[in-house]
């Protein structure tokens, strides 16, 4: 059964363009990777550059715990973790009820 979740921070506004980057060589990383990890999009909020949402689709939650342990996600939160602004990571699980893919 899929699991869909998001995780959403906010990080220092000098922080900006480093941790896009890791974003975009993490994101490479997950497509290349980690085929059970149906869906993963990386946005950042237009009002405010220095919050991000990331949305993921995990096939089961083998794939989540794959991911959540791959070296790729402690290479990402290394960049990202020491920039964070007041709370941690926010990481909200959701049902599904109707979409388009």
């Amino acid at each position: 059964m899929p699991i869909y979740e998001t995780g959403g921070y906010r990080v220092k506004r000098s922080a900006v363009p480093k941790v896009k980057k890791a974003i975009q060589a993490f994101v490479k990383y997950v497509k290349a990777h980690e085929p059970g990890t149906q869906m993963y999009l990386a946005w950042q909020e237009k009002s405010d550059p220095t919050r991000f949402l990331h949305f993921f689709i995990f096939k089961d939650a083998a794939a989540r715990n794959r991911h959540g342990k791959s070296e790729a996600v402690r290479t990402f939160e290394a960049v990202y973790g020491p920039e964070l602004v007041g709370r941690e990571v926010v990481f909200t699980e959701y049902r599904a009820v109707s979409n388009k893919r």
